[in-house]
């Protein structure tokens, strides 16, 4: 999760170079880099004008706008891709120069893309491979694309049912569905997809046999997140199981609900998979390990501030009330006790501090959770709590540090907690490694302030030649979100009220620089509005509209 993301282009301001000419007056050729700068100038100026449109329209001039725009979309989708195998080839070729081994020499270019494009990194290496393909084996399919007569989704369908063939099978099937764009004019995804597949078929079908194989050893079981604290599994299977795998849970769903069961087929069909994968006898009473980080108001005091449940995102305060007191009553969410003193469950982020306000040296400390007995099963704990402590102003986690190359377990579940997703901009995915960000070779130290949580990809690409990484005050000098007064702060605690953790610059090969930092633990929020009223001398009484939130707040809760 990225709380603030700021790029900075190098070279000169917009506006500040313009077309050299001579003492007579004509105008001298233009070097590339001013070619390129008026280019962006113009892409900015339609965007300006798009942003400043007039809406004073008739419907037939806004039905007649929305395509025109809808085929800009497809021409600047074009352009990019265009722009994206160019960076491609001149990185590869440069890395040859220099002696790189080819399969080292395509390392971080997507991650650059996707950077650039605001997008995780498996989304920008999709869109290179696409690039790539219609650059070098597809024409027509970008040209349509070029002209407006293609979107990118529809792009991406002939590339993918293609993917399988020769160049020569590919380009066959291109010519065919896409040298006239008035061919598949009019075609919805699914048939645009079926009939490029069935070309396939025809021109290559041991091809479609191989891809069939190839994809049965992919199948998996995916977690992701979903709206209103659920979660979307998603299994992978080939069509013959998943087809079994449906049929048989909507069956025992029909049985059920002719018996009686007053719950919805979907519902029967969702607790009936829980059941039968877990071995439980209720859905909803089946053992949970969820590390749970809250703040003690939210958690003993009925606050309204969010919970946040790591690789899912935040969860309504009264939800996550509701997760600890099901754990208490019947034990069917929470750690299990396995005698070793090692199982830990929800996570509370708080802030412990002396009288004078001092946070305590302690980084970690355990209170045990009630055991008890729930429906005769053996008693194991309920809950355990893990205190974070945070600092006297409540914005930042309490940094912890080791001398070791490699993060200890604690530290590194510090890490994980704190940044909650991989700190690339634009990059939701799971934290997998714990990284350093001013290298351990070259002095850089094992500690909270020196080390970010990455998922793989992301990792490697920072391992490609000229990435560099910076956690220092003044390294965030370029930075757009960044004031002189962000700067003077110490690396541990920089970044505005709300922040936790220091600002991290990755600059890549082409000079751009990307800054982020951690999401604000948990009740930053609240702190950050009391430590406000403090400052002002307002009350509740004085703000109603802070009354109202809070209010609103409460009552969610």
């Amino acid at each position: 999760m990225v709380d603030d993301a700021a790029t900075t282009a190098p070279g000169k301001a917009p506006g500040s170079s313009g077309a050299a000419t001579s003492s007579t007056g004509g105008k001298q050729p233009e070097p590339a880099a001013a070619v390129a700068r008026v280019g962006i100038e113009e892409v900015s100026g339609w965007r300006d004008r798009l942003a400043s449109m007039d809406r004073d329209l008739t419907d037939e001039e806004r039905i007649d706008l929305l395509r025109a725009l809808e085929e800009a979309t497809g021409s600047i989708a074009a352009a990019q891709a265009k722009l994206s195998a160019d960076l491609d080839a001149s990185v590869r070729e440069e890395r040859q120069r220099a002696g790189v081994p080819a399969d080292q020499r395509g390392a971080g270019i997507a991650a650059q893309i996707a950077l650039a494009r605001r997008v995780s990194p498996s989304r920008g290496a999709r869109q290179l491979g696409l690039a790539k393909v219609l650059d070098g084996e597809m024409p027509h399919t970008l040209t349509a694309l070029t002209n407006g007569r293609l979107s990118e989704w529809r792009a991406t369908l002939l590339a993918r049912e293609t993917a399988c063939l020769t160049l020569e099978h590919r380009r066959e099937i291109d010519e065919e569905l896409c040298a006239d764009p008035s061919t598949i004019e009019g075609w919805g995804d699914r048939r645009l997809a079926g009939e490029a597949r069935a070309l396939s078929s025809e021109l290559e079908p041991e091809a479609l046999v191989r891809r069939a194989k190839k994809a049965e050893k992919d199948r998996r079981v995916t977690l992701r997140p979903a709206p209103e604290t659920m979660t979307q599994l998603t299994g992978l299977l080939p069509v013959t199981q998943g087809v079994a795998v449906y049929a048989a849970l909507k069956r025992h769903a029909d049985t059920a609900r002719s018996n009686g069961d007053d719950r919805s087929r979907g519902q029967v069909m969702a607790d009936t998979l829980v059941e039968r994968v877990t071995g439980q006898s209720r859905a909803d009473h089946v053992p949970l390990q969820v590390h749970l980080i809250m703040t003690e108001g939210t958690l003993l005091d009925g606050g309204a501030d969010p919970a946040v449940i790591p690789d899912h995102g935040t969860i309504p305060a009264g939800r996550a009330r509701d997760l600890i007191t099901s754990t208490l009553t019947t034990g069917s969410a929470g750690a299990t006790d396995d005698g070793s003193g090692s199982a830990t469950d929800g996570d509370v982020a708080g802030d412990d501090r002396d009288a004078d306000g001092t946070t305590r040296t302690a980084c970690t400390k355990r209170t045990a959770g009630t055991k008890r007995t729930a429906g005769g099963s053996v008693g194991g704990v309920g809950v355990w709590l893990r205190r974070l402590f945070t600092d006297p102003a409540g914005n930042a986690l309490v940094a912890m540090e080791s001398t070791a190359r490699r993060a200890p377990a604690g530290l590194a579940r510090y890490i994980t907690i704190r940044d909650q997703t991989c700190r690339t901009p634009w990059c939701d995915a799971p934290i997998r490694h714990i990284d350093h960000v001013h290298p351990h070779a070259r002095g850089g130290a094992t500690e909270a302030s020196n080390l970010e949580g990455l998922c793989e990809a992301c990792n490697y690409a920072k391992q490609a030649p000229r990435w560099t990484t910076r956690a220092s005050p003044e390294d965030t000098e370029n930075a757009e979100n960044t004031d002189a007064a962000d700067r003077r702060r110490p690396p541990s605690t920089a970044g505005p009220p709300g922040t936790t953790g220091p600002p991290v610059t990755t600059i890549t090969p082409t000079g751009h620089s990307y800054t982020t930092r951690p999401p604000a633990p948990p009740g930053a929020r609240s702190r950050r509005d009391a430590s406000r009223t403090s400052t002002t001398g307002s009350t509740k009484a004085d703000t109603p509209a802070r009354t109202k939130r809070t209010r609103r707040r409460t009552d969610a809760a």
